[in-house]
């Protein structure tokens, strides 16, 4: 229990997707001018990161790593599907997005509307492939450890943009110097976010 709580306090605030990896910027800039179509897309994320990783760990372990095929047959012991583990971990990225992409259509179609070319397009987000590739690096133990970085991991995504465009919103009426402007101070004060993310890195659960 204290392994997972480990897990998803990390992946929320030092290993920040946004922060910490840069992961997801487009759609961060993007997406983060009001807090309403943050926080959908941000939702959005969690549900993809928190189904995503789970899905390509069990893909990943028994299907393309080496001897993961053992269950089916002890002859296939020396297989290793290994190479296919990007291509699999995208069509599953993108039938997910699909999903989320009908659901917002049918149940929200407001914030379908705002949001845009930015919700088919979480499937090439780069936090979202990130969050399954970070899972095959750390090699995780089991699939609630994968389930609670991935669903940590949007979390923080979330966080990170709703955060932003709260403090967009609220910029709006201060007098910002004209050369800063739009995108300069945004990335300012996201600059600012991250120190304040990576005061995190010093606390041991």
């Amino acid at each position: 229990m204290e392994n997972l709580l480990d897990i998803f306090v990390k992946s929320i605030f030092i290993d920040n997707m946004i922060f910490a990896y840069f992961l997801g910027m487009c759609s961060y800039l993007a997406v983060s001018k009001t807090v309403k179509t943050s926080m959908g897309l941000g939702l959005a994320v969690v549900f993809v990161l928190g189904i995503t990783v789970p899905v390509n760990y069990l893909i990943e372990n028994y299907l393309l790593q080496e001897g993961a095929l053992t269950w089916l047959s002890p002859n296939l012991a020396d297989v290793d599907l290994g190479f296919l583990s990007f291509i699999i971990f995208i069509a599953v990225i993108a039938s997910m997005v699909q999903l989320v992409e009908m659901i917002v259509d049918k149940f929200a179609p407001t914030l379908y509307a705002s949001l845009g070319i930015f919700l088919p397009l979480i499937a090439v987000n780069c936090s979202i492939l990130g969050g399954s590739l970070f899972m095959q690096e750390r090699a995780y133990n089991s699939i609630v450890e994968a389930s609670v970085f991935g669903l940590g991991s949007g979390v923080g995504w979330l966080l990170a943009i709703v955060g932003i465009a709260a403090i967009r919103e609220k910029i709006r009426y201060s007098n910002v110097p004209a050369p800063l402007r739009g995108l300069g101070i945004t990335f300012i004060i996201t600059g600012l976010m991250g120190i304040a993310f990576m005061s995190f890195m010093g606390i041991k659960l």
